[in-house]
């Protein structure tokens, strides 16, 4: 074949290579348009990662139980971490939710807006969240850790008590709520998504609150020093967790605290319950107790004012917390929450015990209209831009 013919045999082998290439380019672009269709609607709310350098998650604490041929695990604790690009701070947050909501509650508000472990992680904080033991992706054995309460939280009872009290409540604060992010009623979707939150539980009590302990303390032997900052029973978790781990908790903050102390407010006991002062569970007092019924206490015969509730305190000489004394706390109430009758007293307490907490009213620090579910109202990153000023003033 001479010249000519090879020529013509190149121009062809250069023609079908651009063909090829030209097709394989329309395939791609059809290709990512298809691809990019199946993005999510803007309705499902998703999240920039920009600030997270890495992620995971892991279980601690929990144990074999059952015979030969029934072995479980009971009691563990799932555990979320996301750790910042630029990690700013010398000692992370570990966040403990309400006694019936899992990690979620700081990972997502019910209107799709961010969470406040998101807003910690683009501070520099680098964040653990958990499902309690038994609770969403801890295990449950039922066998072993009981049944759980027969109902939970309702719609007329999460109404009442969290997002709609400016017309359902019942205490003197109530009127002032106005933090939800939409009406708080049934058939609004901020509300309804919050419904979903809502998971069956153990029974409050000591054998919840000791399993919670135990799983915090087993996180901090694994991570090391942190910043504790628990909501309602969350706050019980925190204070179980320092005293079994003093030296690795280096402040707490509690939002809405259990309590008051001795006794739930809402709905009251036939007598107390928080038979350790704080806690359901035995925690150390200096000089030691081996029986809660050794705490000397008494009750207000007045409230510090009308529209609060009277204060268990101990008589003096007060025992102290002595596990706790040394580590800074801070607790949380808001204007218009339940809660505002009986945190003082929490405060008071823990104070008296010797333990050196703040006391936080929001509306004194300009923060106003919220309830119980404060981390998942309209100003929630209001709050977290203060409880962030509070750890680096306080935890050093």
């Amino acid at each position: 074949m001479g010249d000519k013919g090879l020529g013509f045999m190149n121009r062809r082998k250069l023609i079908l290579a651009v063909g090829i290439a030209t097709l394989a380019g329309v395939c791609l672009a059809a290709g990512d348009q298809n691809y990019s269709s199946a993005a999510p609607p803007a309705s499902i709310p998703t999240f920039s990662t920009a600030n997270i350098a890495r992620e995971g998650f892991f279980f601690v604490g929990g144990h074999y139980v059952g015979g030969p041929g029934n072995h479980v695990v009971q009691g563990s604790m799932y555990v979320e971490v996301m750790v910042p690009k630029r990690v700013r701070h010398p000692y992370p947050v570990v966040f403990f939710p309400q006694g019936a909501i899992t990690a979620i509650e700081f990972m997502q508000t019910p209107d799709g807006r961010p969470g406040w472990a998101r807003w910690f992680v683009d501070q520099g904080y680098v964040v653990y969240v958990n499902d309690p033991p038994t609770l969403g992706r801890s295990p449950y054995v039922p066998n072993v850790d009981g049944p759980k309460e027969p109902t939970i939280r309702t719609v007329e009872g999460a109404e009442k008590d969290w997002t709609a009290s400016q017309e359902l409540g019942d205490w003197p604060q109530a009127k002032k709520y106005s933090a939800w992010p939409g009406s708080g009623l049934m058939g609004d979707p901020a509300f309804d998504n919050f419904m979903n939150y809502l998971l069956a539980r153990l029974p409050r009590g000591e054998y919840s609150e000791s399993l919670r302990g135990a799983g915090g303390a087993a996180l901090l032997d694994k991570i090391g020093p942190a910043v504790l900052i628990g909501h309602a029973e969350g706050a019980g978790t925190a204070w179980m967790m320092a005293d079994a781990r003093p030296k690795l908790v280096r402040g707490i903050i509690t939002l809405q605290p259990q309590g008051p102390p001795m006794e739930d407010y809402f709905p009251p006991p036939k007598k107390p319950n928080h038979l350790w002062g704080l806690t359901y569970s035995p925690i150390h007092y200096d000089p030691p107790i081996k029986d809660p019924s050794e705490l000397q206490v008494v009750k207000q015969e007045k409230p510090e004012a009308p529209d609060l509730a009277p204060c268990w305190r101990q008589k003096e000489p007060a025992r102290k917390l002595v596990n706790l004394v040394g580590i800074p706390e801070l607790v949380i109430s808001t204007e218009a929450g339940y809660h505002r009758l009986f945190d003082h007293c929490t405060a008071e307490w823990l104070n008296q015990a010797g333990v050196k907490t703040d006391f936080v009213g929001l509306e004194t620090v300009g923060i106003h209209g919220n309830g119980d579910e404060m981390v998942l109202e309209k100003n929630s990153f209001d709050l977290a831009k203060f409880v962030d000023g509070w750890i680096e003033k306080n935890v050093h």
